[in-house]
């Protein structure tokens, strides 16, 4: 069985006029919160277990097994564990997370309600992204909601004897705090710098304690896997990427927007299918995930989007958030890949140097490549940047010089012709004999002749 209907977007319909928020009590007539009392009725392994069957990957960028980063939180509780839902969401093209949250927040709620009956958490915080005012306030009427139905409370879930508390943290806006070690930095009332691991989170995660961090599509996602099963979740997608996505399609479309369909279409499908196809022109290049996954040429419409195609077929970082950004034959990469170097060089943290130096220079240069001063040497110090920035593990703490290098040797081995074009050979002067006095001497156009 493939993607047939929508699981995460069921209540949101693709006619904006047919919108509107579902709080609690509208929530539940439409099946909310079924999944957490199923749940109930389970033991945290038998939760992780079923999880891990699902294949679900986390939906936040890496792809990493959501089951298996819960299995890794300790059995034997020490002391209080804690929850960290990553709503940062600014990885530029991402706007997945903000739509559930503007009309299905219980959706969110009632995934991270089973999460933390898995691994045993005591405390969940929601860490929002500070220009998220109307998430924000959507959501702190969500959780009041979910604290009087009896959802959080040292009541009980739903009367049961699992006590869990929820809170809102609204971040600062920086870029930085959506990598899960910054966050907690951010969470814990720190400026938002990465941590070095180990130790990881799941040990010496939030204030120390075994921590866990999941993106909030991930979540919204654990709640139909409990109530449909890991079978049913497997019957979407490949073999290595299950499951329903998000795509977040931004750029030349005629219908930009959020749009859900399983793991494993194609660009062509997600750009013609679903965004209603191009604007203005041909398609030329595509960003699949968010700027820091890199892009894709003309001839990688066939690409699957999916955790393994995107990467090893179009030599990308990965998926990411699915967060399409679609280019028609117009766009000028030179001056895209400019703005992408830019946002990054604003947003490095500064802890690492080859992040906060190397950013910095691919900056000054594209802007000299683009103000018109581009030399052939400033393609080739470009990529020996990247080269050196961050592409080797363990170069710097987090993946923010990675994102910088893959986005540069991307767009300048795809697009070199571009890049070549606005970095000319310098014009050759041509000598020319100049009568001084008795002596012919050659001399370049230009310089003194006297």
């Amino acid at each position: 069985m493939a993607f047939t209907e929508p699981v995460l977007l069921k209540r949101i319909p693709n006619d904006p006029s047919l919108r509107k928020i579902y709080w609690y009590d509208d929530y539940v007539a439409t099946g909310g919160y079924a999944g957490l009392r199923k749940a109930l009725g389970m033991t945290a392994d038998d939760i992780i277990k079923l999880v891990i069957d699902s294949g679900l990957r986390g939906r936040g960028g890496a792809g990493f097994s959501a089951g298996q980063k819960w299995s890794f939180i300790p059995k034997e509780k020490k002391g209080p564990h804690y929850m960290a839902v990553n709503f940062d969401e600014s990885e530029p093209g991402t706007f997945k997370d903000r739509y559930l949250c503007d009309y299905d927040p219980h959706q969110i709620l009632e995934g991270i309600a089973i999460a933390c009956m898995a691994t045993q958490c005591d405390v969940a915080y929601i860490f929002i992204r500070g220009e998220y005012h109307r998430q924000a306030k959507i959501l702190k009427r969500a959780i009041a909601e979910a604290y009087e139905k009896g959802i959080f409370g040292q009541q009980g879930i739903l009367g049961s004897n699992f006590k869990l508390e929820c809170y809102l943290h609204i971040g600062a806006g920086a870029y930085i705090c959506g990598e899960e070690t910054g966050l907690l930095e951010a969470l814990e009332g720190k400026r938002g710098w990465p941590r070095n691991k180990p130790p990881f989170p799941a040990i010496a995660g939030a204030f120390a304690k075994p921590t866990v961090i999941n993106n909030v599509e991930t979540l919204a996602l654990v709640p139909p896997i409990i109530e449909r099963g890991a079978a049913w979740f497997k019957s979407m997608g490949t073999k290595s990427a299950a499951g329903p996505k998000l795509f977040g399609i931004s750029g030349h479309v005629n219908n930009p927007g959020v749009y859900e369909d399983e793991l494993g279409i194609t660009v062509e499908y997600a750009i013609n299918k679903l965004a209603g196809g191009m604007k203005g022109g041909k398609f030329k290049a595509c960003i699949p995930g968010g700027t820091s996954m890199g892009v894709l040429s003309a001839n990688e419409l066939d690409i699957r989007l999916d955790f393994d195609d995107v990467r090893f077929r179009g030599g990308c970082l990965g998926l990411g958030t699915a967060g399409l950004i679609v280019m028609n034959e117009h766009t000028d990469m030179v001056k895209a890949l400019r703005n992408i170097v830019r946002f990054y060089s604003h947003e490095s943290c500064g802890q690492c140097t080859p992040c906060r130096e190397g950013s910095a220079w691919m900056h000054k240069i594209m802007n000299r490549i683009v103000d018109g001063g581009g030399r052939p040497k400033d393609i080739d110090m470009l990529l020996e940047l990247e080269k050196t920035q961050g592409a080797m593990p363990g170069t710097t703490i987090c993946g923010l010089a990675d994102a910088t290098s893959w986005a540069t040797r991307l767009f300048i081995t795809k697009f070199y012709d571009e890049f070549a074009a606005a970095c000319p050979e310098p014009k050759q002067y041509v000598p020319v004999t100049v009568r001084k006095g008795r002596d012919n001497v050659a001399t370049p156009m230009g310089s003194n002749t006297r």
